[in-house]
């Protein structure tokens, strides 16, 4: 290392359900190395989070004196340390005030940042992880506006002035895989390559179901027996339908409010650009360590770090 600006000043811990990834975090907010594990927070058996928490950043050992800041399902009531909820509207400044100290039994502090909640029409809608990434993403110049973060649990994203302002929660990939695993359209899921056109047809027919979304789910039994697709294209026929109702109900009322911007990994970041494409909506990517760029942001507004 050959200047302040790349000497390593903080650990970020994105530790989620599945996985565990860390970030070693140089003064300038760049990422000096990285280290990744299958080891989610309902992979640690007995709740051994400070055990699993040195093991797996033993790599580093001869960084243990850097402060460290840990975000998603970590700081929830099955993580290591469960923080309240923050309402909105809520940034960097709102999640640094709110954020949780620990010491660990050998001397190590641990920074958790807790997640947001909001309410609509009653329901309570929440998040964790997914606030520090778009922390991350405004402080990297992506603008205002809304963004879409596709996994099992979609989520939609208003941003105004730096600080998010609404967010939803769509089961989009949960209920395609119980779909696909648990119900009678499993005898027709194939292991075959992306079908492209089996995907669009689907994203139209979610982006116009509206009411009749649970009748035009069996279309994706009935499509195939009529050879109106393939068989091999009923997962992506599925996937597409599926994509295209969230879209239809996250993009209401933004036609004219600039691109959306996809955070998310690449093959489904692909799946979402095609599907807003044909609802008529314009896409961006945001870019990469936005994780990372969000631990060192929400670390400078909470003095953690110089």
């Amino acid at each position: 290392m050959n200047s302040a600006a790349s000497e390593p000043a903080l650990i970020g811990l994105d530790w989620g359900t599945s996985s565990f990834r860390a970030s070693l975090i140089g003064a300038d907010g760049g990422v000096l190395d990285r280290l990744a594990a299958p080891e989610g927070i309902m992979h640690v058996e007995g709740g051994l989070f400070e055990a699993a928490f040195t093991r797996l950043l033993a790599p580093w050992a001869g960084h243990s004196d850097l402060p460290v800041l840990a975000s998603g399902m970590i700081t929830s009531r099955n993580g290591w340390v469960e923080t309240p909820y923050v309402g909105l509207p809520a940034g960097g400044k709102e999640l640094a005030r709110a954020i949780a100290t620990h010491q660990t039994t050998d001397g190590r502090t641990v920074h958790f940042i807790t997640g947001l909640a909001s309410e609509t029409d009653g329901a309570p809608d929440v998040m964790r992880g997914e606030e520090t990434q778009i922390v991350g993403a405004v402080a990297m110049d992506t603008s205002d506006g809304c963004f879409v973060m596709p996994g099992t649990h979609s989520k939609w994203v208003e941003v105004s002035e730096g600080r998010i302002t609404r967010f939803a929660t769509y089961m989009t990939g949960d209920v395609f895989a119980a779909l696909r695993d648990h119900t009678i359209l499993k005898a027709l899921m194939q292991d075959a390559p992306f079908h492209d056109e089996g995907f669009r047809l689907g994203v139209a027919s979610g982006l116009s179901a509206g009411s009749e979304l649970l009748h035009r789910l069996f279309h994706v039994r009935s499509m195939p027996l009529f050879d109106k697709i393939p068989a091999g294209a009923s997962a992506d026929y599925l996937s597409g339908m599926l994509i295209g109702a969230e879209i239809a109900g996250g993009s209401a009322g933004k036609a004219n409010r600039g691109p959306v911007t996809i955070i998310g990994r690449d093959d489904l970041a692909d799946r979402y650009e095609t599907a807003l494409g044909i609802a008529g909506l314009t896409t961006r990517r945001a870019e990469p360590d936005i994780v990372a760029r969000g631990h060192f942001t929400i670390a400078k507004a909470a003095g953690v770090i110089a």
